[in-house]
């Protein structure tokens, strides 16, 4: 079997029983577009050093990584080669942050390193344009195409523990990608996310029981084994609010919240040593009340000396640190890349999202949108992502596209 008709094989599996209305067959799905958002997604896998089970030199796997951008460009362009884009608010923001991006990178201490970020950041807010067309499908084209993605990242974190157990838990014992270096949070991310849209599709009757488990089950193991407690946070509150918002219309959601509820209750009473024991990660309280160190390079970098204009629109794109230190939080690094501007359109866009997801009608698609949302939130406060070309940028682009009206006409 090639590896397309697998893709198209894992739409099919995908598509719902009970929603013809939703329910998408192999021709109705650009081979060009899987392609194209499958290199967006390798472009941001941020590569790691962990080991790997095959030795691949750094810069050769940051080569693979980046050079996907272009091949994400040259796909987006044959999948849309009119160049049809659907204009939404959401995607006028992101393009405002990447250009003031841009602008700040040019005059920055580190010109090379931060215009080339910039200009990366542009050339990935071309692409999302490029892909506009399919926002607003009642067939969830996008959301479809991302769950691969995650398919594809957590099997091969899967498949590497599994070959290579001792070089998969070489990071203090968390697991990270032992095929492709990926770093626990980001392998606690992808995890994350296919766990929370497998549970709801399945609570909205789209999928399957069987096909909810080989999504859930080998999430939930993954997602333990990395030990990212702001990733089981993220999922737990997404999850919820998702559930919220189906309360009332899924006699299916009713009994899974309260069977949730049953057994997890029981299970924290019994199982609560391990619990504290997994959540402490074997530090001590005020470790842990410091997110490992975190808050002490956040106060340093919020707290340094600064012009005016720095303050308001950053030092340009950087590779998220400060004085060495990793900063780990989306806003001290925005912050410190594009000051308070940055922050702002952050802010605007997230609220955008949210206000976008309140008034949309009831749904599955408001409640992925939902568990997208208030999961990179969370995320955002340990993690880096909503204010550079990240896959939390993925996430909320593909919320946004949940939440738009269906199109009048659809790109073929």
């Amino acid at each position: 079997m090639t590896a397309t008709a697998g893709l198209r094989r894992t739409l099919r599996q995908d598509a719902p029983a009970g929603h013809p209305s939703l329910r998408t067959t192999a021709a109705q799905v650009p081979t060009l577009l899987l392609l194209a958002w499958g290199a967006l997604f390798v472009n941001v896998l941020t590569p790691s050093g962990n080991p790997t089970i095959i030795p691949v030199p750094h810069a050769l796997n940051q080569l693979v990584a980046q050079g996907s951008l272009l091949a994400a460009l040259v796909l987006a362009l044959l999948v849309n080669p009119r160049v049809v884009v659907r204009p939404t608010l959401f995607l006028v923001l992101v393009s405002v942050m990447a250009v003031v991006a841009l602008a700040v990178s040019i005059h920055s201490d580190f010109l090379f390193g931060s215009t080339y970020r910039a200009f990366r950041l542009i050339g990935f807010v071309t692409c999302l344009w490029l892909l506009s067309p399919w926002w607003g499908r009642r067939d969830l084209v996008l959301l479809r195409v991302h769950r691969i993605c995650l398919w594809v990242a957590v099997g091969s974190v899967v498949v590497g523990a599994a070959l290579a157990p001792g070089k998969a838990f070489s990071s203090a014992g968390r697991l990270s990608g032992a095929i492709w270096p990926m770093p626990p949070p980001q392998v606690a991310h992808y995890a994350a996310v296919l766990l929370g849209t497998s549970a709801i599709l399945w609570m909205c009757r789209v999928i399957g029981g069987r096909h909810a488990l080989l999504g859930i089950v080998p999430s939930v193991g993954v997602l333990l084994g990395t030990h990212t407690r702001t990733a089981l946070i993220g999922t737990i509150a997404g999850v919820a609010f998702a559930a919220a918002s189906l309360f009332l219309g899924h006699a299916r959601v009713r009994r899974a919240s309260l069977w949730t509820l049953v057994v997890g209750g029981a299970a924290g009473a019994l199982f609560a040593p391990y619990i504290v024991t997994w959540a402490a990660r074997g530090q001590t309280v005020e470790e842990a009340s410091q997110f490992t160190g975190r808050t002490k390079v956040w106060q340093a970098s919020m707290h340094a000396e600064q012009p005016l204009a720095t303050k308001m629109f950053g030092n340009g794109l950087s590779n998220k640190s400060f004085d060495g230190l990793p900063v780990d939080s989306n806003w001290v690094a925005s912050y410190l890349d594009i000051g308070w501007f940055g922050i702002a359109v952050q802010v605007t866009f997230l609220l955008l999202l949210v206000v976008m997801a309140v008034t949309h009608v009831r749904g599955v698609r408001r409640a992925i949108a939902l568990f997208l949302i208030v999961y990179c939130i969370v995320a955002s406060v340990t993690e880096t992502g909503t204010g550079d070309a990240s896959t939390y940028l993925l996430d909320l682009v593909v919320a946004a596209a949940l939440l738009v009206p269906e199109p009048g006409n659809r790109v073929r």
